[in-house]
């Protein structure tokens, strides 16, 4: 299992798009994997044939975990498997030593065909999921590819899709409910099964016992059966979680996609490759109408006069941002600095720059530069506080807070020192419309050194912001206002612009902070220093 991200310790995976027995090229997509931000194809890089698979599609685990074993048709992997996998487990005593009656063993005999899916972990935060809708319910037939549920987590709602084809037997958190991860989300199996007991004591080891039964060649067949049927009979649209992902994001109808995977798999590939051309199959032409219809939202009425309250639960991002900033706010001693920089001089520089061909740059890109320029002169700033010593950067990754429909993302600027105003301009304009369309990496949203938000576009003159830690500093930038000011002993009119430094008071000290914010007047009271 890679480590796709620095803070990663797990990922899911989510599909295989081989197995075993297949022959595998260098650059195929073995299979695609949810990190904590997002689900990725991951590409093989030797080529062979896929001789195990040590992962199944909807399970989790940690990072370096056995994967999969590429290599010659029949070579003898046991030897791999025997320093890779657990030592085998011990037969169950059941002679009685005591006459006390003995509880039920929490390993749990699960029949091949009973397939019991957990509560995901789908970042490296996420400790509990909440289940927003059930798409399904006791008793439906469910196909592979099927969507189950929509669960929240601490970046989004995410649809849960079946990796497993059979009747849902059981639903273990219902709507509204939050659950730990690994907690029994559901069980699907043959209609009539009888799973008493599985729920209750159903166990990682219980897990591992059921894996080892399912991985022979008659299983298989059955599964590849069922998606080309709910492909061709149903209109079933077969695609990964990351193609439907990006089809929703570039309004494209799936219905119009061609897949190149197996059974026809719609792949990220087939919808990054799509043309509107394309003619829409007659299979799949009915998709629409079997859709669930979209549930208006409907507001209550209420006489006037009369109070009303209304409860909305909290997404699983409301309560991640709740915590980081409650830890933030209570455990970093913050103290706030604020100047007012003349932007009179900038607003010229910006309507110049603006006159050339293709290029848009706009304040926030000019603070951006500034601060990025401010921070190699005063590296205290652009710092990191830990209880054995403060870590300065001399690199410098400018977060920038962007809002999304359901909280808060901060996409990170890398060596933003390094760029031009329009290389900024262009960069920051590409990661704010990846996040508000939730398709940024794990790793664009890591390693910030210091962070920027603005909320001057909201008329917002003046505020103060909670500390995106580990960083030492955040600055809150206002609006650009006109205003009577004083120059050279005359009142004339002005166009002037606040921002606010919050500080950690651990590894930043009043006069460090003060001296940064003269350094970053002076970028942007003289924008041509910028471009020295």
């Amino acid at each position: 299992m890679p480590r796709l991200s620095d803070t990663m310790t797990e990922g899911t995976v989510a599909t295989w798009l081989k197995k075993v027995g297949d022959t595998v090229k260098e650059g195929d997509i073995l299979a695609e994997i949810e990190t904590d931000k997002a689900t990725m194809e991951f590409e093989s890089f030797n080529s062979g044939t896929l001789l195990h698979i040590g992962i199944e599609a909807g399970k989790t685990a940690p990072v370096d975990s056995l994967l999969a074993i590429i290599g010659s048709p029949g070579e003898d992997i046991s030897a791999l498997l025997a320093g890779g996998t657990s030592a085998p487990k011990e037969e169950v005593n059941t002679e009685k030593t005591d006459k006390t009656p003995k509880a039920t063993p929490s390993k749990i005999e699960i029949p091949a065909d009973v397939k019991v899916i957990t509560m995901p972990r789908l970042s490296d935060t996420m400790t509990t999921g909440t289940v927003a809708t059930w798409l399904k319910k006791v008793g439906d037939t469910i196909k592979e590819g099927d969507m189950l549920a929509e669960i929240e987590t601490d970046k989004a709602t995410m649809e849960f899709e079946s990796f497993n084809a059979g009747t849902l037997l059981y639903i273990g958190i219902q709507e509204g409910q939050s659950a730990p991860v690994d907690s029994v989300l559901a069980i699907i199996g043959p209609a009539g099964t009888d799973i008493t007991g599985i729920a209750e004591n159903y166990s990682k080891d219980g897990e591992t016992k059921a894996e080892t039964k399912t991985e022979t060649p008659a299983s298989v067949a059955p599964t590849q059966n069922t998606q080309e049927t709910s492909n061709s009979d149903t209109g079933r649209i077969f695609a990964s979680p990351l193609a439907r992902q990006i089809a929703k994001e570039k309004g494209i109808n799936l219905a119009q996609v061609k897949g190149s995977g197996e059974n026809g798999r719609i792949v990220k590939n087939d919808v990054e490759n799509f043309t509107a051309s394309t003619t829409v199959a007659p299979a799949q032409a009915s998709t629409s109408q079997t859709e669930a219809p979209t549930q208006a939202v409907v507001k209550p009425f209420v006489p006037a006069g009369e109070m009303y309250s209304e409860k909305v639960p909290n997404s699983t991002m409301r309560k991640v941002i709740a915590k980081r900033l409650s830890e933030s706010i209570f455990t970093a001693p913050h103290f706030y600095l604020t100047i007012e920089v003349a932007m009179d001089e900038a607003m010229k520089s910006r309507a110049t720059i603006n006159t050339v061909p293709d290029t848009k740059v706009s304040f926030n890109d000019m603070v951006i530069k500034a601060c990025a320029m401010a921070l190699k002169k005063h590296p205290k700033v652009n710092s990191q506080w830990a209880d054995d010593a403060i870590t300065i950067h001399h690199h410098v990754n400018i977060g920038v807070a962007v809002a999304v429909e359901d909280g808060l993302v901060v996409p990170v600027l890398k060596f933003a020192d390094q760029m031009s105003l329009s290389q900024i301009g262009n960069n920051v304009k590409d990661v704010a419309v990846r996040a508000k369309s939730k398709k940024l990496q794990p790793a664009e949203m890591e390693g910030s050194t210091f962070t920027v938000s603005n909320l001057g576009m909201f008329g917002i003159t003046e505020f103060t912001s909670i500390i995106n830690q580990p960083n030492s500093a955040i600055l809150s930038v206002g609006a650009i206002v006109e205003k009577p000011i004083v120059r050279n002993g005359q009142i004339v009119v002005g166009n002037t612009m606040k921002v606010t430094l919050a500080c950690d008071h651990r590894t930043v000290d009043g006069a460090t902070g003060a001296q940064f914010l003269q350094t970053l007047r002076t970028y942007l009271e003289n924008p041509v220093t910028m471009l020295a």
